[in-house]
């Protein structure tokens, strides 16, 4: 009778791998890791397709054909596997089963090394009987784990999976208790030491998840994706974080319908954020009523994203009541997508140049709102809506809620013009004398910024210098920025150009324009001017407009380039000045 049966297994492994091998294999691109030699072969060619050129359908022909060869190839070499996993190795039929169809990888690799489309199995079989495998590698590879994960994880002194019956016994602990095959490397790689329990003593960790009032499909959810927790007494915090959600009145199921496929948590980081977040103050009905809502504050990544609000905004001073409010009026925004909004409006008060104390009061007070809305860059901003920073943030100051118009996807419009200050600043001109709504007036409303105390202060700074306020006038006429420069500027240039260069101060009303230039810029191309002069090279008697006016290529090219060391003189002087 045994004899019997033994004839008939070859008949049943090959009705096996046949019947299984659609779902699980694809004839397509894919990496194939070479056995013992740990390298890993990209876009591998199963089979030789013959070329036909006659017709474009003869073509498709030997392509379907080549195809189903190589398909029919991996079936016999699926069907050899089976069946010297379990007749000559004497695996379970389960067992052999199992990684003959789930080791696609492992296979092409026989494959490769049998380079025949004859008698596959055969070819195979053959190979196998004089050719043992190392039966982990295959293995491994139907439990779900990559060849680049399971390499530091092989045996160093066992080759056969029999030789290690802890590990069958436990892998099969789990199989029956309804985790799937594939998913148990996972838990192999993460929690290597429950492969080494002794007979009973996983099922009585799976017992003691039961007794915390789980069901098994939440157990296997769990287990899965947290495989830590049947080491020693590692799942000490789930039976806390458990009662302390039945205790707000969130089911398990909740649980189970939110712990996704491939993710890991961390069960102690969790209980530690709910204990938070009543320490904040929130109720256990408000508790429940965020949780519900929002569970990515609780499972997207294991709480520890939601920690990280908690720390920026105590980082500006945010009280308990602040944070706890925050939490209750969270947005129903993905949390990932509110820390970026977040972080995102605090650069871009930064940008605008808001001051630090106004930063913090509006975090503190208006976190929701950042982190809702998703800003346009500031430079976007400001062109659009035609204002300077410091504009921005004296609306922002006044009213917060105003970002919200200023989100991606929405179209921003102009401010409407100061009213207020533009007539101020007519004002300041009528009374230089500036004749009311002519050309003058507009040309230098156009170019004016600040208030009118500002432009008084800096107008007040050429008179304190010597100048008649009928000479400053016709200074800003001239030329109207030289008023849009801060009062401490415009004194340190002044001194410049009277005490260290030895101009008159008329030099300043004949050519006001020397004062938008920068310092430095300006005892650059002075300092190569006086160089080129001591060579010989350039008129001795230039104006400061003749030099200063033109682009620096012009100047270059009209100056420097005319002396053979001229351009290594520039880049030294260069260095030198705007260094210093």
């Amino acid at each position: 009778m045994t004899h019997l049966l033994k004839l008939k297994i070859p008949c049943v492994l090959k009705w096996v791998s046949l019947n299984f091998y659609e779902s699980n294999f694809r004839s397509s691109k894919t990496s194939i890791w070479v056995t013992g030699s740990q390298q890993i072969a990209q876009y591998p060619r199963y089979y030789r397709t013959k070329r036909v050129v006659q017709s474009e359908d003869g073509q498709k022909l030997d392509e379907v054909s080549a195809r189903k060869a190589s398909r029919a190839s991996r079936q016999e070499a699926q069907a050899a596997l089976l069946e010297y996993l379990h007749s000559t190795r004497n695996l379970q039929l389960m067992d052999a089963e199992n990684i003959s169809r789930n080791s696609p990888l492992f296979l092409e690799n026989l494959l490769k090394k049998v380079k025949t489309e004859v008698d596959v199995r055969r070819s195979i079989s053959r190979l196998l009987r004089f050719h043992p495998i190392n039966e982990f590698e295959p293995f491994f590879e139907s439990i779900g784990l990559k060849p680049s994960e399971y390499s530091t994880l092989l045996p160093r002194t066992l080759f056969y999976l029999n030789d290690d019956g802890t590990l069958l016994e436990n892998f099969h602990v789990l199989c029956n208790y309804g985790i799937a095959p594939n998913k148990i490397g996972k838990i192999y790689k993460e929690a290597t030491e429950v492969f080494k329990y002794d007979d009973g003593v996983l099922r009585s960790k799976l017992g003691a998840f039961e007794e915390m009032g789980l069901n098994q499909s939440t157990i296997i959810k769990i287990v899965s994706s947290s495989p830590y927790l049947l080491i020693g007494d590692a799942n000490r915090e789930l039976p806390k974080i458990l009662e302390k959600l039945k205790c707000v009145g969130i089911e398990y199921g909740f649980i189970e319908g939110h712990l996704l496929e491939g993710n890991s948590y961390n069960w102690s980081h969790m209980f530690e954020l709910l204990s938070l977040l009543s320490k904040l103050g929130c109720s256990e009905e408000q508790l429940k009523g965020l949780i519900c809502q929002n569970p990515g504050l609780l499972f997207q990544n294991s709480g520890n994203m939601s920690f990280s609000v908690v720390v920026f905004l105590m980082k500006f001073g945010a009280t308990t009541n602040e944070i706890c409010s925050m939490f209750l009026q969270f947005p129903q925004v993905q949390l990932e997508k509110f820390i970026c909004n977040l972080r995102h409006c605090y650069h871009f008060l930064i940008e605008i140049q808001m001051e630090v104390e106004e930063i913090g009061r509006i975090v503190r007070s208006h976190p929701v709102l950042l982190g809702s809305c998703h800003l346009k860059k500031v430079g976007t901003v400001v062109v659009t809506l035609k204002a300077r920073k410091k504009r921005l943030c004296e609306i922002i100051k006044k009213n917060p809620q105003e970002l919200k118009n200023w989100v991606w996807g929405t179209r921003v419009k102009p401010l409407p013009k100061d009213l207020r200050s533009r007539m101020m600043r007519i004002r300041f001109l009528l009374d230089l004398g500036f004749a009311e709504d002519s050309n003058e007036m507009r040309k230098t409303l156009k170019v004016f910024h600040g208030k009118l105390g500002e432009l008084q202060e800096r107008f007040d700074c050429f008179v304190n210098a010597g100048l008649n306020k009928k000479d400053v006038t016709d200074m800003i006429k001239l030329c109207p920025r030289v008023l849009n420069q801060k009062k401490e500027v415009i004194k340190m240039k002044i001194d410049y150009f009277v005490n260290e260069l030895g101009y008159p101060l008329s030099f300043l009303v004949a050519y006001p324009a020397c004062l938008n230039y920068t310092i430095l810029s300006v005892k650059l191309r002075l300092s190569m001017y006086n160089w080129l002069k001591d060579q010989g090279t350039v008129e001795p008697k230039l104006a400061l407009s003749t030099i200063m006016a033109c682009s620096e290529n012009i100047f270059m090219n009209r100056y420097v380039n005319l002396h053979p060391r001229g351009p290594e003189v520039w880049q030294k002087l260069k260095a030198e000045i705007y260094s210093d």
